[in-house]
């Protein structure tokens, strides 16, 4: 189930490895995110959040998570 925390996460967690290190989630191509699912997300949360972070790309809503940037979880 989404929750307000998946959100937040992908409007402002920062990829930890790779050629897109450091970037925000929502942040990273598409083309990117589609490459990844095709080798297989990661295991645990990162993985869960970039594949609803491809989900949210592939529908053009990324607009949706902008409000969210800068927020901290707790501060919703």
């Amino acid at each position: 189930m989404l929750e307000n925390k998946h959100l937040i996460a992908m409007a402002n967690q920062t990829m930890p490895y790779g050629k897109y290190a450091g970037r925000v989630l929502i942040d990273i191509p598409e083309d990117y995110l589609l490459w990844m699912a095709g080798k297989g997300f990661p295991e645990g949360q990162l993985g869960q959040l970039l594949a609803l972070v491809l989900e949210v790309k592939t529908h053009g809503q990324e607009h949706v998570l902008n409000p969210l940037r800068g927020m901290r979880l707790g501060s919703e």
